[in-house]
């Protein structure tokens, strides 16, 4: 039965002795989520193959994304008014469907987003590679590079997170000013055959391919959804969160969509296809050499690779305050919750997520495996999935919340926008499942064993709980409780658990 009590939204940060209190603004944390996106990367990388399937309609395929993603945002900014806990999506699912889905929950956001970390790794590899080959004619083992960056992400995350913000900030600027440049200058020409916003009607917006396109643009939106895990760091967290979370999905979603737009606009509606069939890789280059210069294409070259380097730091931070979260629960041993104390980092987390990455790298190398198609592409995919799956449980979890506390939202924050966000993130989930093949260039059997892990670990969260419940019940009670109190509210897990 549901109680009448009414949990207050929570209005400051609540005491923790661990992190940093205090310290992060909107835009930190703004800089810290998009950075996970490396809209650069994104951009050059991956849109060219965007574009190859939605046509010139694949600018409206990251505007569809966005806009579903403002709607999932909605009832999951209303819900951290209420949620104090630093857990994210797992405190939330908590919350909602209760704690043993909460803690498979928390199981699948460790694998997800180490998946998505260390596969980046393959990325960040391949770019250095290529950028040193493009600008000096050095050659270097892939391993090399991965392994500095593995080191260098390291360092980064083990010094303070404002440090770690003003990083990512700056590197975002850059990455983004020069995709600008880039616009600047097919703009100034008029482009290949004028300015047309054909991208943008119904006929272009929807063809045979949309679906395949929608796959690729809400895997580029991977990153937005961990703003609540600073929250133990953030200012006024009540307001910095949701501001956070809607200037991200809008940031991507309008940036994403000018950006590919301006590629469109670069070679004209029959060229853009054209060359992108031939070389999409190098579709961004060639477009910035014609209307920009030379000179920018090299700097686009070294920007890609901080662009990488710059998601890796931000999966890096969000995973080691998971970790961190995860041992204040009890779920994980106790080190893993300790601090640096002077820079107040998660930094035993950190070194045990280094070490992981390492181990996988120096595993694919003894392999002989690429370091696109087999390390980005192989473990990148499963993590697409899972923070997908994560989306639409956190999404599932927000109605069912405020149906049975009560509270001081309206229909469209607490009933309306949340179940909307659940059916639409789930036909997201559905898109990128059924195009799997087209992430990871893999058949059936390879795409199978690849995303088994992703309900194995989930089950495997839910059996710990269950574990938890029988062996150490103050541990099980104690799951996702509000930091300040320890105890449970009316919106915390199911008391019939």
């Amino acid at each position: 039965m549901a109680s009448t009590a009414r949990p207050q939204p929570v209005t400051a940060a609540e005491p923790d002795s661990s992190l940093r209190c205090g310290t992060l603004r909107t835009g930190d944390i703004t800089f810290l989520v998009v950075s996970a996106a490396a809209p650069l990367t994104v951009m050059a990388g991956v849109a060219p193959f965007a574009i190859l399937l939605g046509g010139i309609g694949a600018p409206s395929g990251y505007l569809i994304a966005g806009a579903v993603l403002a709607v999932f945002a909605v009832g999951f900014t209303a819900m951290s008014r209420y949620i104090g806990n630093g857990g994210a999506f797992y405190a939330y699912v908590t919350r909602g469907l209760g704690r043993p889905t909460g803690v498979g929950s928390a199981a699948l956001a460790l694998l997800s987003y180490n998946a998505m970390q260390i596969g980046l790794y393959g990325l960040l590899a391949t770019t250095v590679r290529d950028a040193l080959q493009a600008l000096w004619g050095v050659s270097v083992p892939w391993p090399v590079a991965a392994l500095v960056g593995v080191a260098a992400v390291w360092y980064a995350g083990y010094r303070s997170i404002d440090f770690g913000a003003r990083v990512l900030g700056v590197l975002l600027l850059v990455e983004a000013g020069i995709l600008v440049v880039l616009a600047g200058g097919v703009l100034a020409d008029g482009g290949a055959q004028g300015i047309h916003f054909d991208s943008f009607t119904p006929g272009n917006a929807f063809t045979p391919g949309t679906g395949a396109l929608l796959a690729f643009a809400f895997a580029a939106f991977i990153g937005f959804e961990s703003t609540a895990i600073y929250r133990s760091e953030a200012r006024r967290p009540e307001r910095t969160i949701p501001r956070a979370t809607y200037a991200a999905v809008a940031f991507l979603g309008l940036f994403y969509a000018f950006v590919v737009w301006i590629v469109v606009q670069a070679f004209g509606a029959q060229g853009v296809m054209a060359a992108a069939a031939k070389d999409p890789a190098a579709l961004f280059f060639t477009a910035t050499t014609r209307y920009v210069g030379g000179w920018a294409a090299d700097v686009m070259h070294v920007l890609i690779v901080t662009s990488v380097f710059a998601a890796l730091l931000a999966f890096h931070n969000a995973i080691n305050r998971y970790t961190h979260a995860l041992a204040h629960e009890g779920v994980l041993p106790a080190a893993l919750g300790r601090v640096h104390p002077r820079h107040r980092s998660p930094h035993i987390a950190g070194i045990l997520q280094t070490a992981l990455a390492a181990l996988v790298v120096l595993g694919f190398a003894a392999a002989g495996a690429d370091p696109y198609e087999r390390l980005l592409l192989w473990v990148n995919t499963p993590g697409v999935v899972g923070i997908v799956l994560l989306q639409v449980l956190t999404a599932v979890a927000v109605p069912v919340f405020f149906r049975r506390i009560s509270h001081s939202e309206g229909a469209w924050r607490a009933v309306v926008a949340p179940i909307a966000g659940a059916v639409l993130m789930g036909g997201a989930l559905y898109l990128i499942i059924d195009k799997v093949e087209l992430l990871t260039g893999a058949g059936t059997g390879t795409n199978a064993a690849l995303l088994a892990p992703i309900p194995l670990v989930f089950a495997a969260g839910v059996a710990l709980a269950y574990r938890l419940r029988r062996t150490r019940p103050q541990v099980y009670e104690a799951f996702a409780a509000e930091p300040d109190t320890g105890n449970r509210t009316a919106g915390n897990p199911d008391t019939q658990q």
